[in-house]
């Protein structure tokens, strides 16, 4: 399944004529911006930063006034639910982006077996797209505020208001504007964070022989009883009492 069977680049292009494949298209914009226009008489503008998928046997032109650059593959057998194109964007830490620069290295690599990897990158990119399909775009904004919280969740230095502070808008307005966009506040997003990797840490506890200590730091504080005290917050018991009952289940 979403066998990779070809793989291109398209350096700064003005026009690609009307073709079609027996395989769905993929097409990551990497620089400028165009418009597919499609047999129906339908068409999708696209810009940098954009994955566009057309389905097999599906007519299609490539155009712009500006130039755009891409990386394009071919992928048979795949497994993505539309029946016409649509258009996918990447989100701020450019995954899709990475995983084509990969994929174009690759497939064109000398690497012995190189298909077990080719294999593992095209259900990669199918995963992407079923992921960040339903995803409603954030704003730059959020988005950064978000990627900071990811990045830097485990740090126990890490200030979340020192960030937010950086930016020329109030507190305030961020906390707001990125509650509106996921449904908490940035600081219980970085608790849930926190509290997410405390929970997968705790089951495996025994196996990487860690302590509670040491956990506690892991997901980003230095006081251990500070930590048990949000833990028990975040899921109604100490970190002691879930792990008995996880062990009674």
């Amino acid at each position: 399944m979403n066998d990779i069977i070809y793989v291109g680049k398209h350096l700064r292009t003005y026009n690609v004529i009307k073709h079609t494949h027996e395989s769905w298209e993929l097409v990551y914009c990497t620089d400028g911006s165009g418009r597919f226009t499609f047999d129906d008489g339908g068409y999708l503008d696209y810009k940098k930063g954009e994955l566009v998928l057309i389905p097999p046997e599906t007519l299609h032109e490539n155009s712009s006034e500006r130039g755009f650059m891409n990386i394009h593959l071919n992928i048979a057998n795949g497994t993505f639910a539309y029946t016409s194109p649509a258009i996918i964007q990447d989100d701020s830490e450019k995954h899709v982006y990475k995983t084509f620069e990969d994929v174009f290295y690759f497939y064109h690599s000398n690497l012995n077996k190189r298909q077990l990897i080719l294999s593992a990158l095209g259900n990669l990119i199918a995963n992407y797209v079923l992921a960040f399909r339903s995803n409603k775009p954030l704003s730059k904004l959020v988005e950064e505020i978000k990627s900071d919280i990811v990045k830097n969740f485990p740090d126990p230095e890490y200030s979340l208001e020192d960030f937010m502070h950086s930016f020329p808008f109030s507190y305030d307005y961020l906390r707001k504007l990125f509650k509106s966009e996921l449904g908490m506040t940035p600081h219980s997003y970085l608790v849930e964070m926190r509290m997410q990797t405390a929970e997968q840490l705790l089951v495996d506890m025994k196996r990487n022989e860690y302590n509670i200590s040491m956990i506690a730091e892991m997901c980003g504080y230095e006081e251990p009883l500070y930590f048990s005290r949000v833990f028990k917050k975040h899921f109604g018991c100490s970190p002691s009492v879930y792990l008995e009952r996880k062990a009674q289940e």
